[in-house]
């Protein structure tokens, strides 16, 4: 069931209203700072804590004057003020609360992120223990290659959310940055003990260097790991949405009890939240672009890069949230046929044992190129005629010449196949 207080969380980080209550923890903090360094009175450091406070539409409507948001925030939070006010915003620039507000909350959404990352690692490994002998063809191109099993698949998709666990982290901590050092960077109307305070507070980090803005590379990482991790998901989304074709049939979405797949065929049962996350997986990849560009910016700061993050930074991590929040349900709640899974191992009458009897020959002595010569004879029939490969191998001369009927049959062992699965599974920490 989608945790729909885990997502108004996620949407709540990115409200406006947010947004002030951090700039305003911000202002206090900066205060407090220049108070220990007795640059604003005791008394007058107790009436900014007690009063301060803001009024999200009166911001608003005072942007619509003065067409600044800061100053708008700024000279609304100074109305509570009083005189108290000229101590507000001392030596600070607008980027100084909007790049360590914003750092916040890239930090906190990151944390609901890092979650949904570790619930989906659980179920992926529950499952993977679960379907780890059963058996299933594997793909390549689209066609049927060499036996695997079905929780060597999921196993697969375990160890690279692992990975985006990994990286989430990395992210986390690389974003963790703060910055109140004024106009350009250098700390010339404020202190960089302010800085090291607020941030502390924050627990945050001081950029070790800023121009007017923190530097962007650090947003388009947080961009780019939400987009990796997204494309983790479209490709369990798409893998299921191929598995579930009808022809193929052996894993399904779960359909519900008067869910409806399609107003005029009422047979349908569609992969439709596994396409809707492939989908906005593609927004996630395409906001990528825009975040590199922001890179980019004239001199130590323009404004070019403020209204893009204003989209596809919350659109990034909200897309996210909801995509981990519908597929996570999916692996949960996974139909899977392992009969169908049977049926797919033998659609090709014994094709996918072809490399074991390529090798038995070699063992012989054939060369490579002899060996593939003639299996790949016998292939070619199967693929032409309705004959079994074993049949076609029992009845080839140069087949029998080197390996006999038991040795044949040996080759078509499927436990051969799988037989390194328990240690394939240690390996990547599924016990």
């Amino acid at each position: 069931m989608i945790d729909r207080y885990t997502l108004s969380k996620m949407g709540r980080i990115w409200s406006e209203e947010h947004k002030m209550e951090i700039m305003l923890k911000i202002e206090v903090l900066a205060c407090e700072a220049m108070c220990k360094l007795g640059q604003i009175p005791k008394k007058s450091m107790e009436k900014i804590k007690k009063n301060a406070r803001f009024d999200i539409e009166e911001v608003k409507k005072l942007e619509e004057r003065t067409k600044h948001d800061i100053v708008a925030f700024i000279n609304n939070v100074g109305q509570y003020l009083g005189p108290e006010a000229r101590y507000l915003h001392m030596g600070l620039t607008s980027s100084d609360l909007l790049d360590t507000s914003l750092s916040v909350q890239c930090v906190e959404a990151i944390d609901i992120l890092l979650a949904d990352v570790k619930k989906m690692i659980l179920v992926l490994k529950q499952k993977a223990k679960k379907y780890k002998d059963t058996p299933c063809i594997a793909r390549t191109h689209g066609v049927h290659a060499e036996p695997m099993t079905f929780g060597l698949k999921l196993a697969v998709w375990y160890d690279e959310m692992k990975r985006n666990l990994e990286r989430m982290e990395q992210t986390r901590e690389m974003i963790r940055v703060g910055k109140l050092s004024g106009a350009v960077g250098t700390y010339a109307n404020i202190d960089p003990s302010v800085e090291e305070y607020v941030c502390e507070k924050l627990n945050l980090k001081p950029a070790n260097i800023a121009t007017q803005i923190i530097q962007r590379d650090l947003h388009c990482q947080f961009v780019n790991t939400l987009a990796m991790v997204g494309c983790t998901l479209n490709k369990i989304a798409t893998e299921i949405r191929l598995l579930q074709k009808t022809e193929v049939l052996e894993v399904e979405e779960p359909f519900f009890k008067g869910q409806i797949g399609s107003s005029a065929m009422p047979h349908k049962r569609n992969p439709v939240t596994c396409e809707r996350i492939s989908g906005l997986s593609r927004i996630l990849r395409a906001n990528t672009q825009a975040a590199f560009e922001d890179i980019t910016l004239w001199h130590e700061r323009d404004i070019s890069h403020s209204a893009v993050e204003r989209i596809i930074l919350p659109d990034s991590a909200i897309a996210l949230n909801y995509m981990f929040h519908k597929l996570i349900p999916i692996i949960d709640d996974l139909l899977v046929y392992p009969k169908n899974m049977v049926a797919s191992l033998s659609k090709t009458k014994g094709l996918i044992y072809s490399q074991r009897v390529l090798l038995e020959l070699m063992k012989k002595g054939l060369t490579r190129e002899a060996a593939y010569e003639i299996i790949q004879h016998c292939a070619m029939q199967v693929w032409q005629e309705t004959a079994n490969f074993k049949d076609v191998l029992y009845r080839d001369r140069n087949v029998r010449k080197y390996l006999k009927t038991t040795e044949i049959d040996q080759c078509f062992d499927i436990k051969y196949y799988t037989r390194y699965a328990d240690f394939i599974f240690k390996r990547v920490g599924i016990k």
